[in-house]
């Protein structure tokens, strides 16, 4: 049985925790630390076209700012999973342990479940919870 009077905060908890998580990777690891020509050089090694790289940054911060204050949650998670479908199946076949040389595939399916949770539960406590695209405040959807 899910408590309804605490099942907000979880949500918010997992909600801030996955916008951090999504905001580290693609600002401080990808943009701060690789930098962008690195990362497009490391997706191009990888076999992917240089482009893919500066999408994955882009969904990554906005992803995880917008994760972090709550605004457009379920459809934020649903488009962040294919970022960590290709993460997962880019570490495949690296073992299960990330700890494992060129990091194994159990972060990012721990993070791809925990997205898909997020998706479910929605916003929790202290969103931002702007209006649907599309949508003007107050308008219900039939």
């Amino acid at each position: 049985m899910i408590d309804t009077r605490t099942a907000p905060y979880a949500a918010l908890l997992l909600r801030v925790s996955l916008g951090m998580l999504l905001l580290a990777h693609g600002l401080l690891l990808k943009v701060m630390t690789y930098g962008l020509a690195g990362t497009a050089g490391y997706f191009e090694s990888l076999g992917f076209p240089a482009f893919f790289a500066y999408l994955v940054i882009l969904g990554e911060i906005a992803g995880g700012i917008a994760l972090f204050l709550g605004v457009w949650t379920r459809a934020v998670a649903v488009l962040a999973m294919p970022i960590l479908l290709g993460a997962l199946l880019q570490h495949t076949g690296n073992g299960w342990l990330f700890t494992a040389p060129k990091g194994g595939w159990e972060f990012p399916a721990f993070w791809l479940a925990a997205l898909v949770v997020q998706a479910l539960l929605g916003d929790g406590a202290y969103a931002l919870r702007l209006p649907a695209l599309g949508q003007t405040r107050g308008a219900v959807a039939a």
